[in-house]
């Protein structure tokens, strides 16, 4: 069998020779989990710290994949390369809304400089939550220096998954509706940037004001997230929203947040994997005979709770 579908570091150095369907593969091991996934993170780990992430979330058809799609144009104008991560947190059977990400990018795909991969939990131990940092560092590893995550959503996965990343662009529509609905999924806690995208309709500056007051009642830092108006699919704004981008970034270097924040998620992420491999163990051990004898005792009044419990994690330290 060729090495390169059994070993992931052989994976991982054909992907740095520029082979993209080595690279395919890698990410594709970064999302199953498990003891390979383990191996690539360990041996991309200290190769990290170049690429800047960015996060773009919001309501689904707030038009997130032509905003995307529109801002690769921009970054592939200044001659920069960008590896797009579409994240789907919601379907684990579909693979992730490839088909519709790839349709919407398709300018793209073929651009040796862009990178587009769909995301799907498939099984990874803490789902996207654990996999996406992961598949971000193997695409740092690899020398891309712009990576966006583009989440389907704005659930509380959503959320996350996005402000995980060094800048968050949130994007919602015109309509009062919409900017109540960011502000109750948690998103003006997570925005760095708010895009008013489809501004060319109706209620765009109405959803403007509305926003700015909503941050106005916020505890903001040093930096106040811009407001912005974009048509995707006429590239109108764009261009401001990546400089709006570049902004953010200067003022996090210089200010020294970059480096706390990113101290911060990677704390956070041990946090995530020690619960999520706790939470596993759990779920092995009550699936074992002990417990099951355990319950049975409960049942019948013989034994109470707690020391039911202190006998399963005994066994388990034991």
């Amino acid at each position: 069998m060729n090495r390169l579908n059994t070993d992931p570091i052989a994976l991982f150095e054909a992907a740095h020779e520029g082979e993209r369907l080595a690279l395919a593969k890698l990410m594709s091991v970064v999302e199953r989990g498990g003891d390979e996934a383990r191996l690539i993170g360990s041996h991309t780990y200290a190769q990290v710290g170049n690429a800047y992430t960015i996060g773009m979330t919001g309501a689904p058809g707030s038009g997130k994949s032509s905003l995307t799609s529109a801002l690769a144009s921009v970054v592939r104008s200044e001659e920069q390369r960008l590896a797009i991560l579409a994240v789907d947190p919601s379907s684990p059977f579909t693979g992730g809304a490839i088909l519709g990400d790839r349709v919407r990018m398709q300018d793209h795909v073929t651009d040796e400089g862009i990178y587009i991969r769909s995301m799907a939990t498939r099984g990874h131990l803490g789902g996207l939550s654990l996999a996406t940092p992961q598949a971000v560092r193997v695409l740092d590893a690899l020398g891309w220096p712009w990576v966006l995550i583009e989440t389907v959503g704005v659930g509380q996965v959503e959320v996350d998954i996005a402000g995980a990343a060094d800048t968050t662009i949130v994007v919602v529509n015109p309509g009062w509706g919409d900017a109540v609905q960011a502000n109750k999924a948690g998103l003006m806690e997570v925005a760095d940037i708010f895009v008013i995208n489809k501004a060319d309709r109706k209620g765009a500056d109405d959803t403007r004001r509305d926003i700015q007051q909503m941050l106005e009642l916020s505890s903001l830092g040093d930096w106040e997230p811009p407001i912005l108006m974009t048509v995707a699919t006429d590239q109108e704004g764009v261009g401001a929203l990546w400089e709006a981008v570049n902004e953010h970034r200067s003022h996090l270097q210089s200010s020294g947040e970059l480096t706390s924040r990113r101290s911060v998620r990677t704390q956070e992420e041990l946090l995530e994997i020690v619960q999520r491999s706790l939470e596993h163990r759990v779920a092995t051990l009550m699936d074992g005979p002990t417990a099951t004898k355990l319950r049975e005792e409960l049942a019948e009044g013989k034994i109470d709770p707690y020391t039911a419990a202190s006998r399963l994690i005994e066994m388990d330290e034991s």
